[in-house]
């Protein structure tokens, strides 16, 4: 089975189809994590514990490990969320040439799926791609407002730059294991990116501390019932003035979100 079939497999046993987005920014975490080892570590597997019954993957993200302890608090944070079933997906954006990408790809020994970003072409993407097992999710359409400055441009083609991505992408797929990243900010975006790519899983951001659109994001985001709908401040930071309380706020979060999200479902 194939990171897809997986996730499907998931979405149905939890009936979910939200994203945890572990982002442990150190200025937030509670004061009394703080004297231990590996307080990101600490302050994970409370969320974990919290929400895994919510989840249907764990998104951590690449830029709040980037430090031997961090390092640490990931390798922990991955093998306890496998521990509870739940796969793990990085958000670590990566893509580069030759031997360097083929370095970069090594993790998805250790993770079940990952973000890489499009712009050197396919043999930057090729490593991920050809690992059949794993997921790889192309960034294409992002939610942030710079993200206009390139993605908007039009080509001789007719097409914008995040259309070409997405055709591209679906080329890609010989192995039935490329999704979109596509915001949930504008509906309209995800309405036609989905008319496009009818059989890609989006991974869609946005939903939570953002504001985006939850109806829009699962009537489009998810192909044959499987995509994913992200949330990272908004679940694991909700009770960030709550003390020794936060997971509990988190697990509420979560639970609120799915109930959202599986309204649109239904």
């Amino acid at each position: 089975m194939n990171f897809f079939d997986r996730l499907h497999d998931r979405i149905r046993m939890v009936n979910s189809v939200v994203s945890v987005g572990l982002d442990p920014d150190p200025a937030r975490i509670p004061n009394h994590l703080s004297d231990y080892d590996l307080p990101r570590w600490a302050f994970n597997r409370r969320i974990i514990d919290a929400t895994h019954e919510h989840a249907a993957v764990y998104k951590p993200n690449a830029a709040f490990y980037e430090d031997p302890d961090g390092w640490a608090a990931l390798e922990e944070t991955i093998a306890y969320a496998h521990g509870k079933d739940v796969p793990v997906l990085l958000d670590a954006k990566r893509a580069d040439i030759g031997n360097t990408t083929r370095q970069y790809a090594q993790i998805l020994e250790t993770v079940d799926a990952i973000t890489v970003n499009p712009y050197m072409g396919r043999d930057s993407l090729q490593p991920f791609l050809s690992n059949e097992e794993a997921g790889v999710f192309i960034l294409c359409r992002t939610s942030n407002p710079g993200g206009e400055d390139l993605q908007d441009l039009e080509l001789e083609s007719g097409e914008q730059v995040y259309e070409r991505i997405a055709a591209l992408a679906d080329l890609w797929n010989d192995n039935d294991n490329v999704g979109l990243v596509v915001g949930a900010t504008k509906a309209e975006e995800l309405e036609e990116l989905r008319e496009q790519v009818p059989d890609l899983p989006f991974l869609v951001p946005g939903v939570g501390a953002q504001g985006g659109d939850a109806e829009a994001a699962v009537e489009y985001g998810l192909s044959g019932e499987v995509g994913l709908i992200n949330s990272s401040r908004g679940i694991i930071f909700a009770g960030e003035n709550q003390g020794t309380e936060f997971a509990t706020a988190s697990e509420q979060a979560a639970k609120r979100l799915k109930k959202r999200l599986n309204q649109y479902r239904e």
